[in-house]
């Protein structure tokens, strides 16, 4: 028997969206808002999840499925959306094993999942029914108020809607997270009465009627009531953002990260970055991008799922993805690493450098304005300036292979499938459209021709012709 369950209500349409997509996937800091939700819950304590899904439940069931494949998992369908404590009714069958049930909101992302593992904690070592988190607001319209009687009892939540005018000014309101011993839920849901502004099963009326029973009831205040902020509207979204990337960049200078502009800076969930590296203003770390140690990556560069060693320096506008930088290796500024590409222990990719699918072997260099695809490329390899590899032939793409040490002349065309030999040189302006041997000097170009007398014969009298039309 799980002792502890998770129910996570993500029916909602959502619809101060404004958007096709389910409210619970819409993404923050590159990870679902459902997802930051399990997570904490996970993090928490919990040994189930049970997620109540309604609105595009296929594929809210399908992203949680995907993102836990190891995790007990209970889908829950609730068809109608009549209230929070119909939720928690589809959810009850799922649950019944466990003893606590742990009941929280999937567009609450900023979950802090220590102060969640407190509440559990809390709520088992006073062995109560239920407690309800709650939080002190300067301005609490719009939120369901913790009622109290004269001994600081929890009597109620009243909703605002329902909500008397003395009741309206009590500050301390419901954050809308609730622990509850199991046993009793069934009765407490079953109890509940959509008799209210709403016409909807309040799970807040559960508070209510296990007070009333002589349960034991208390309210347990959140340290940091931002943290349980629900999601419903895009500001509110951008708001989740801000306070999520904000702990996330907290996070990194606490592990000796420097960041620059930490305003600036963007770095999803995931992200791992090695202590000594500095992030200039403008970096975005996105995806399960890992960044080593000592490393500099420089103003605007984009890195999303790839890998960089120690030590690599990437300089300012460098957009990589799916790809991989070695230990010492530099890129930029201004080069693009397509999937697939692998930068080999201090090797260079420099200014308007293209790559795709393409290993560039150690101690190798592509400094300039050229284009590697479909390429393997040994050790100690300099690719000159303007060097393309020709790998689609309009059907299929073809592989270059470049040997240790191979030396490639600027404006050279490679026009694969083709092989240069190990220490061979290609010379400046050359199309290699056959293999190279090692050692040897590949030359392909016209010969040059000189007319002397050119500009007097022919160039002059055009100007000249052209000067006196005009007049």
């Amino acid at each position: 028997m799980s002792k502890r369950a998770a129910i996570v209500l993500a029916a909602g349409q959502g619809t101060r969206m404004r958007s096709a997509r389910a409210k619970v996937l819409h993404e923050v800091l590159g990870r679902p808002m459902v997802g930051w939700v399990l997570d904490a819950a996970l993090e928490a304590g919990v040994d189930a999840l049970v997620p109540v899904v309604g609105h595009q439940a296929e594929d809210v069931e399908a992203w949680i499925r995907a993102a836990y494949p190891d995790t007990d998992l209970a889908f829950c369908l609730q068809a109608q959306q009549l209230g929070t404590g119909d939720a928690v009714r589809v959810a009850l069958d799922a649950t019944r094993s466990a003893e606590t049930a742990l009941i929280l909101c999937g567009d609450t992302p900023a979950l802090d999942p220590v102060e969640i593992g407190a509440l559990l904690q809390d709520h088992e070592d006073g062995q109560r029914d239920l407690t309800v988190a709650s939080f002190y607001a300067q301005d609490p319209t719009g939120y369901g108020r913790i009622v109290r009687d004269g001994e600081d009892r929890v009597l109620r939540i009243t909703e605002e809607r329902d909500a008397t005018d003395e009741e309206r000014l009590i500050d301390e309101v419901n954050a809308g997270i609730y622990v509850v011993r199991r046993s009793l839920l069934d009765d407490a849901i079953g109890a509940l009465d959509p008799q209210n502004a709403q016409g909807e099963l309040y799970l807040t009326d559960i508070v209510e009627s296990l007070a009333k029973e002589g349960r034991s009831v208390d309210a347990y205040v959140l340290d940091d009531p931002e943290r349980a902020m629900g999601v419903n509207t895009r500001a509110q979204l951008v708001e989740a953002e801000w306070l999520l990337g904000a702990k996330t960049i907290a996070d990194l200078l606490d592990g000796g990260v420097v960041v620059q502009d930490p305003t600036s800076v963007r770095v999803e969930h995931g992200v791992t970055v090695g202590p000594d590296t500095v992030l200039a203003a403008g970096v975005q770390l996105l995806g399960t991008t890992t960044v080593g140690s000592g490393c500099h990556i420089e103003t605007g560069t984009i890195l999303r799922d790839t890998s960089v060693g120690d030590g690599v320096h990437i300089k300012p506008y460098v957009v990589a993805e799916l790809a991989a930088l070695s230990d010492g290796a530099t890129a930029g500024p201004f080069a693009h690493l397509r999937p697939a590409s692998i930068l080999g222990p201090g090797s260079k990719v420099g200014n308007f450098v293209e790559m795709k699918k393409t290993h560039l072997g150690a101690g190798s260099k592509a400094n300039h304005l050229s284009y590697l695809g479909d390429c393997w490329v040994g050790q100690d390899v300099n690719v000159g300036a303007g060097t393309i590899t020709c790998n689609y032939d309009g059907t299929n793409k073809h592989k270059t292979v470049l040997e240790d040490g191979v030396f490639i002349g600027s404006d050279t065309q490679l026009v694969a499938p083709v092989t240069v030999g190990a220490r061979a040189t290609i010379a400046a302006g050359s199309t290699v459209t056959e293999d190279v041997p090692a050692g040897a000097l590949a030359l392909s170009r016209t010969r040059q021709v000189n007319r002397e007398g050119y500009d007097e014969a022919y160039r002059k009298p055009r100007e000249d012709a052209g000067k006196k039309g005009t007049s």
